[in-house]
């Protein structure tokens, strides 16, 4: 999006949030009176007929097409990972966007399979954030220049935009995101992450409760909550999000701290996360509250906790057989087939 190149504070951020584009109604209404001529009962295919016509809608067309689905993963370091919040060294997020590069991850598998690019933006991995429970991740420069580079990621001609993390700590970002902006106890919002022993969540349950005390006459503006909370990775994705909703490019967002940042937007305006799909409910237990809260319904429950956009991919797998069924079923007519009786 070229209008990312110019954004140099977060008021350009706010300022493009009254201007968003709606889907394609008309689009929609096409592809709606499609799926009630395709040989089937109506309705019977479920959520994939739903899909189908969300695609069409923010796509701007009937039909709707899959041929480019694009996966950008962004990696970003947290200060605050050395207290301890997770089972892993901060290090392994560099090693794990080499293993990216190589071709060795989970997502690089689902992306094959999918035939989707994948992309990897690095962000700083040498120069973590600031530690949450001490003082802001980042300032607003940082933010908005971090929410401006996810935008850049949003190319035109994408059919489907699947966005993804990679950042030991990032839960713990996305847990006091959360809990700043949406309430409730710190508690509500902690998980095990990658792996900790119930000792070493409760130590970081207390980090999360005492960074967002720390904050707490900041988070009353969701993009500051943001610049004290996050990280350079969620703000990337925010921004990548809001650039997709400006091309009217259909989003897939992953798991918990995908969802988490994306949700910065949601408290912004809650139409701003119309054109996403939240691909899996993960099995980090916040997410399940977190999509309470903001209204979505994810599309599978595999007790995925893995992030990398894994489960942006497999469900990009269900938007594929939505499309071609949508697009490829005969209809009543086509088949020679009786439709429902008047």
């Amino acid at each position: 999006m070229s209008a990312a190149e110019d954004i140099g504070s977060l008021q350009e951020i706010r300022d493009l949030l009254k201007v968003l584009p709606e889907a394609d109604e008309e689009a929609a209404e096409i592809a709606r009176a499609r799926q009630t001529q395709l040989t089937k009962p109506a309705g019977s295919l479920g959520r994939l007929e739903d899909l189908a016509i969300w695609l069409a809608a923010w796509q701007g067309r009937n039909p709707p097409s899959l041929d480019r689905p694009y996966t950008a993963v962004f990696a970003g370091n947290h200060g605050i990972a050395a207290k301890g919040v997770s089972a892993y060294p901060s290090e392994v997020t560099a090693q794990m966007v080499q293993n990216f590069i190589e071709g060795g991850a989970a997502v690089n598998q689902l992306c094959s399979l999918a035939n989707a690019d994948l992309r990897v933006y690095e962000m700083a991995l040498e120069e973590p954030t600031g530690d949450i429970s001490e003082g802001p991740a980042m300032d607003e420069e940082d933010c908005a220049r971090a929410m401006a580079y996810g935008m850049m990621a949003v190319e035109s001609g994408i059919d489907v935009l699947a966005l993804g993390e990679m950042g030991i700590g990032n839960t713990t970002a996305a847990a006091a995101l959360c809990h700043g902006l949406f309430g409730g106890e710190a508690a509500d919002w902690v998980g095990p992450g990658t792996g900790l022993d119930d000792a070493r969540r409760a130590e970081k349950t207390a980090l999360v409760a005492r960074a967002v005390e720390l904050h707490r006459d900041a988070l009353d503006d969701p993009l500051e909550a943001l610049c004290r909370l996050g990280g350079r990775e969620l703000a990337a994705i925010a921004g990548a999000v809001l650039a997709a909703r400006m091309a009217r490019t259909p989003v897939m967002l992953d798991g918990y701290a995908c969802t988490a940042a994306a949700a910065v937007l949601y408290a912004l305006d809650p139409k701003s996360l119309d054109h996403c799909q939240v691909s899996h409910m993960s099995a980090e237990p916040g997410h399940k509250r977190l999509l309470a809260r903001i209204g979505k319904r994810p599309l599978v429950d595999l007790d995925m906790r893995l992030g990398e956009a894994s489960g942006a991919m497999v469900a990009v797998l269900l938007l594929k057989a939505a499309v071609a069924c949508h697009n490829g079923m005969a209809t009543f007519d086509d088949a020679g087939v009786s439709g429902p009786a008047e």
